[in-house]
């Protein structure tokens, strides 16, 4: 399954220039994202925009797939791609500053999904899970009686990219899919974190 991780925005609200090119041990954010999917078996495309031209040379130079969207937002940028790239079944969208994402967990919500005979899949955190990680999101929802959060990473179907699709809600209790890093003080956070033993 191809994974497609969306790299285009401007990262205003972090304000340390392009997102996915912000370093965690020496290694850029948007590394962990491609690692993980790489390691589990995938093949990635990074869409990019006019917005983030370092992060295009980086791709470049590391022979990473990546294509130009107009930049006009995340779900334009995604059908943008799925247009460009021809895609017709399912695909993982992902965004580029999940860096403590895991190859066992991808492969765990591809699984789900299959299993589940949905058009989609997006994936969920539970919110007390998201708060004790110091990463949190301003939007919620309840799945199953409980306050969660959205993870970042989702399963969509290319050809029916133009219209709304049914999808699972898929609740994961894992603390490594809260780490999405939008301010300086969640950033402060996972380069302490990863630090510590078992968190590399």
């Amino acid at each position: 399954m191809l994974a497609l991780i969306l790299a285009g925005g401007g990262g205003t609200r972090l304000d340390l220039g392009e997102k996915p090119l912000v370093t965690i041990r020496g290694k850029p954010m948007i590394e962990y994202v491609i690692d993980a999917f790489t390691a589990g078996g995938y093949d990635v495309v990074v869409v990019l925009s006019k917005k983030t031209p370092f992060t295009q040379n980086w791709c470049r130079a590391r022979e990473i797939l990546c294509i130009i969207a107009s930049g006009a937002g995340y779900i334009e940028d995604l059908a943008e791609a799925v247009d460009i790239l021809g895609i017709i079944g399912p695909f993982f969208t992902c965004v580029a500053d999940l860096p403590c994402l895991r190859p066992g967990t991808i492969r765990v919500i591809e699984e789900r999904y299959r299993e589940s005979g949905c058009e989609a899949c997006s994936v969920w955190v539970p919110r007390d899970i998201s708060g004790t990680s110091g990463c949190r999101s301003s939007y919620s929802v309840t799945i199953n009686g409980i306050s969660a959060c959205p993870a970042g990473i989702n399963i969509l179907r290319g050809d029916l990219i133009d219209r709304p699709q049914e999808e699972l809600s898929l609740l994961i209790p894992d603390k490594s899919l809260s780490f999405n890093i939008n301010t300086r003080e969640e950033l402060a956070l996972i380069r302490t974190l990863v630090r510590e033993p078992g968190n590399q």
